[in-house]
């Protein structure tokens, strides 16, 4: 195996597909990147078993082949390389030669033979969306995915596509987090649930563009297909938590206030409750005024916001950093407050539209 190619766009590549390897495993192969020299191109493989990223890049091979390196160590060597124009070269003993300028370095490569194969998936069922859209969607759910491993259904996404709307869903047991756009469906007749982990690595390859993506979507496999990338993940199998029944649709308050306002409130007023590591916050709505109040043993903060009140006068307490989630992931001027009473969670909602909504449990005070 011999390639040349540049040196920033391979140290990029391997800086995406790094994400797939493994840290935390007993099986050192999975610590490895795969390269798979074919043409004009170098494949760049690499997977812990439940996320694959692969990336193409142009490259001038002279001799075709695969090898499997250690991504940590290639990854920190190439980051001092970016500038220069590399050449890649498979010698005796499985060591990769890396020659650049007047220098080299060798590197020992792992057994090929050893890399897990990635599943191959059927491209008959899949959705189009844009990478904008998609990416707008994972961030709006994300925050709300669970990281208590007792909770391994929660730790992923439910995505529900009926007729061509694709609903994203998050639950982590003290609030939920959902999502819909409407996408262009092939043959796509099953709800997936997609790991939390994956649609992070997923967002950050995504672009700010209407570039339109393919999602392919077989038995328990994902794929995003980017062109010269393709993220792969293995889907979380069993049932989601039967969500729709915890969303109420009967309020007795109701407030509609600016979202830039409450957000920075909230972030003034959680200064002294994340000093006594409570996070608690108490709303007071009264008269078309939300009071928000925090105490700890150094002092207490009161925040005042006019708002617009339909409905009873309410006193209810939040965790603030599930709200401050919500919020940020929201770019609304306005938003709707939706509540029942002190002990039920709140709805946060847009004034108009159903794009997002968010649901917080209240905390007892």
């Amino acid at each position: 195996m011999y390639f040349k190619c540049d040196g920033l766009d391979l140290s990029e590549a391997v800086s995406k597909v790094i994400k797939a390897t493994s840290s935390k495993t007993t099986s050192p192969i999975l610590e490895g990147i795969k390269f798979t020299c074919d043409g004009d191109y170098v494949t760049l493989l690499a997977t812990d078993l439940e996320l694959s990223i692969q990336k193409t890049i142009k490259a001038e091979v002279m001799g075709d082949g695969e090898i499997v390196v250690p991504g940590r160590l290639f990854s920190d060597y190439l980051r001092k390389l970016t500038n220069e124009k590399i050449e890649c070269s498979l010698e005796l003993g499985n060591r990769l030669k890396i020659a650049y300028n007047e220098s080299k370095g060798y590197i020992q490569c792992m057994d090929v033979l050893e890399f897990p194969a990635v599943k191959e998936i059927s491209k008959n069922s899949y959705f189009e969306i844009s990478q904008k859209t998609l990416r707008n969607l994972i961030n709006k759910v994300i925050f709300s995915v669970a990281v208590d491993d007792s909770k391994a259904i929660l730790k992923g996404v439910l995505f529900e596509i009926e007729g061509e709307n694709l609903k994203a869903i998050a639950v982590d047991g003290y609030r939920l987090a959902m999502c819909s756009t409407k996408v262009k469906v092939q043959n796509v007749t099953q709800n997936v649930i997609v790991p939390g982990r994956s649609l992070q690595e997923i967002s950050k390859l995504l672009s700010d563009s209407d570039e339109m993506v393919r999602v392919y979507v077989d038995s328990n496999i994902l794929m995003l297909d980017l062109g010269d990338t393709v993220v792969t993940t293995r889907l979380i199998e069993g049932q989601f938590i039967n969500y729709k029944q915890i969303i109420s649709n009967n309020f007795e308050t109701c407030v509609v206030i600016r979202k830039v306002q409450l957000e920075d409130a909230i972030e003034r007023a959680s200064i002294l409750s994340k000093i006594d590591k409570n996070n608690l916050v108490k709303f007071d709505i009264k008269e078309n005024v939300l009071t928000l109040t925090s105490n700890s043993e150094l002092g207490n903060i009161t925040e005042n916001i006019s708002v617009n009140v339909d409905g009873n006068d309410l006193i209810i307490a939040f965790n603030s950093k599930y709200f401050s989630d919500c919020l940020h992931a929201i770019d609304d001027e306005y938003i709707k407050l939706n509540f029942v009473n002190s002990v039920n969670p709140c709805i946060v909602t847009a004034c108009e539209g159903g794009e997002y909504l968010y649901l917080i449990l209240p905390v007892r005070i």
